[in-house]
C-alpha cells in the first residue's frame, strides 16, 4: 500500500440515523484496519477463490468524533470501500439500532456489494455457530481464505468464541484487547468471585489463584491477561503475535486499549508489519 492510495478515515455526514461517539484514538483503529484490509485484498485476490470479511462487533456504521464532532465510516464499511473487495461480508451486531442503521448504511454507501453481505443480529458468543456456518468452506474446487475483526470495546468476548472461529479453516483475527479501557478499570470487581469475565476471556477458571497467593503483583494485572491470551492463541496453532498497537488517550498519555493481530502464516505477519510502517508514532505493548 502506498501513501495516497487509499485512506481508511472515511468522512461522512450525519444522515439522521444513531451515531456512537468515539474518542479520537478510535481513528488508529480505523487506520490498522483499513490499511490491513488493503493489504490482504491486494495482495491475496489472484491466490485465493473467496476472500471472505468477519466483523463480530460491526456497529452502526458511522461514528462521530468526541473531539472534533467530526464523522467517520466505521470497521465494516471501511472492509467494503478498499480498493479490492472481499467476496463476502459477514456483519454481526447485538444493539438493535445500531444494526438497523448498519444495514440502511451498507445498502446506500454500497448497492453493489448487497448481495455479498450477510448480517447476523445478535450476541457474537451465542450466534457463533450461526457464524461459522455463514462462513464459506474451503474446498479443493474453491479456496477461501477469511480475515476476522473484533472491537468489543470490553473483555465481553469470549476465547472459546475466537477458538470456534479458529476451527473454519484458514482465518486471521485483528483483536481489539480492552485491556485498559476495561480490565485495568475494573479489576476489584473481576477478582471477586461472582464475576466470570476475565475467566471466559481467557478461557482459565483459575486465573485469581496466581494473585490471591502472591505469585503474581495485582500490578501485572494487564500482563498476565496479554500473555495468556497470546498463550491461548499459540496453543491452537497461531503465530507469536507481531507488535501490539498500545492506543493512548491523546494529549494525556492514558492507555485504553491495544490491537493483537493473529495469523497462522507468516505471511500475514508480513501484510501486518507493512501497516504498521503508518503508525510508527504509536507505541507497542510490551
Amino acid at each position: 500500500m502506498s501513501k495516497g492510495k487509499f485512506d481508511p478515515i472515511i468522512p461522512v455526514v450525519d444522515d439522521g440515523l444513531i451515531i456512537p461517539e468515539v474518542g479520537a484514538w478510535a481513528e488508529t483503529k480505523y487506520k490498522l484496519l483499513g490499511g490491513y484490509c488493503e493489504i490482504f485484498t491486494t495482495g491475496m485476490k489472484n491466490l485465493w477463490d473467496n476472500l471472505v470479511y468477519v466483523d463480530l462487533f460491526a456497529g452502526a456504521g458511522y461514528a462521530k468524533i468526541k473531539e472534533t464532532n467530526k464523522i467517520r465510516m466505521t470497521s465494516a464499511l471501511i472492509a467494503m470501500s478498499v480498493t479490492h473487495k472481499f467476496n463476502k461480508y459477514i456483519l454481526c451486531e447485538k444493539d438493535e439500532a445500531n444494526f438497523n442503521a448498519l444495514q440502511e448504511r451498507v445498502k446506500r454507501h454500497f448497492p453493489k456489494l448487497i448481495d455479498k453481505v450477510q448480517f447476523i443480529k445478535g450476541d457474537s458468543n451465542e450466534n457463533i455457530d450461526d457464524i461459522c456456518s455463514a462462513i464459506p468452506k474451503h474446498s479443493k474446487d474453491e479456496k477461501v481464505l477469511r480475515f476476522c475483526f473484533v472491537d468489543p470495546f470490553s473483555l465481553n468476548l469470549k476465547f472459546k468464541t475466537i477458538k470456534r472461529l479458529s476451527q473454519v479453516g484458514k482465518i486471521d483475527f485483528l483483536i481489539l484487547l480492552a485491556l485498559y479501557m476495561d480490565a485495568n478499570r475494573n479489576l476489584i470487581y473481576y477478582i471477586n468471585d461472582r464475576s466470570k469475565k476475565v475467566e471466559e476471556f481467557i478461557d482459565d477458571p483459575n486465573w485469581r489463584t496466581p494473585f490471591v497467593n502472591g505469585e503474581i503483583p495485582i500490578n501485572d494485572f494487564i500482563k498476565f491477561l496479554a500473555e495468556k491470551y497470546d498463550k491461548n492463541m499459540k496453543s491452537i496453532d497461531y503465530k507469536e503475535p507481531v507488535k501490539k498497537h498500545q492506543v493512548k488517550i491523546d494529549g494525556i498519555n492514558v492507555p485504553l486499549y491495544y490491537l493483537a493481530f493473529y495469523s497462522k502464516h507468516e505471511r500475514g505477519n508480513d501484510f501486518y508489519q507493512k501497516v504498521e510502517r503508518y503508525l510508527s508514532d504509536q507505541q507497542s505493548l510490551f
